[in-house]
């Protein structure tokens, strides 16, 4: 019993401190409370990203955000709000797409990872967005969930699928493949999908042994440990904004990610915000 309550004090101080090691932020003088009527979380913000923090801070203090909806929530993913078309939309009505006539640049911090409790902002997608500038409005507060290692590797091929299709491409383009890749067509021209599975096996394995040689991005050890013990969401890393972190009131975004919600992740029963600043 003493060994177990030994090695498990042991486990928390290793977390502690790779946290501590993995967040080497500092934050600025101000803490942001956001009120809802599940209850109350405290924030403080990043200055290593000023542009997002002097926005935020900007609408704040101008009321921006107050009686503003968290228009979309998804459990075990993220809370979503700030879209100014939410402070008198009609129920069910879809939101998501009312903003600011500016973006922010982004600012992205490589030792800041999306766990649980993250301050992110929310952007446009990659196609009509590819510098990933952000929202001046809308926000998010990751939820996520415990990942596993199998999930991690997952997660590291989603934010490199563009390197990934690159080297599929370099590969079937190869003089060696190029029986392979006849083969392929000619299964697709007859709609064979018997042999494309057998033949895109085969182009797997080796974009796969070509992917391990090519510099790609990798969790840092640190984001690891807390993705797997803490929570998160690792496919948005490097992906969207971290710009603040909740410091009390975790469960409150438990609270608000369950209650119910219609067929676009809007909740059925409106949840308003009010975001005051704690100088």
């Amino acid at each position: 019993m003493i060994r177990k309550y030994l090695k498990h004090i042991i486990l928390s101080i290793i977390l502690i401190l790779v946290i501590k090691l993995g967040f080497s932020q500092t934050f600025s003088p101000e803490k942001v409370i956001i009120s809802t009527p599940y209850g109350n979380m405290k924030l403080k913000l990043f200055n290593e990203t000023p542009k997002h923090r002097d926005n935020f801070l900007k609408l704040v203090r101008e009321h921006f955000y107050d009686s503003l909806l968290f228009h979309r929530v998804i459990e075990g993913f993220m809370i979503q709000g700030g879209d100014p078309d939410s402070r008198n939309a009609e129920p069910a009505k879809l939101l998501g797409d009312g903003d600011l006539k500016y973006t922010i640049p982004a600012e992205f911090i490589s030792t800041l990872c999306h766990k649980k409790g993250m301050l992110c902002a929310a952007r446009n997608g990659d196609d009509v967005n590819p510098e990933k500038a952000s929202s001046a409005a809308q926000f998010y507060i990751v939820q996520g969930k415990k990942r596993t290692d199998e999930d991690l590797i997952s997660y590291e091929k989603r934010i490199n699928k563009p390197i990934i299709a690159k080297i599929k491409e370099e590969v079937l383009n190869k003089t060696e493949n190029n029986s392979l890749k006849l083969k392929i067509d000619l299964a697709k021209k007859e709609q064979n999908n018997d042999s494309l599975m057998v033949y895109f096996k085969t182009v797997n394995k080796l974009v796969d042994e070509a992917y391990l040689k090519t510099p790609h991005y990798t969790f840092p050890p640190e984001h690891q440990t807390i993705y797997k013990t803490i929570g998160g969401t690792p496919h948005l890393d490097s992906q969207y904004t971290i710009f603040g972190e909740v410091i009390e009131g975790l469960d409150v975004i438990d609270k608000i990610a369950a209650v119910g919600k219609n067929k676009d992740d809007r909740p059925l029963i409106d949840i308003r915000m009010k975001i005051s600043i704690i100088e």
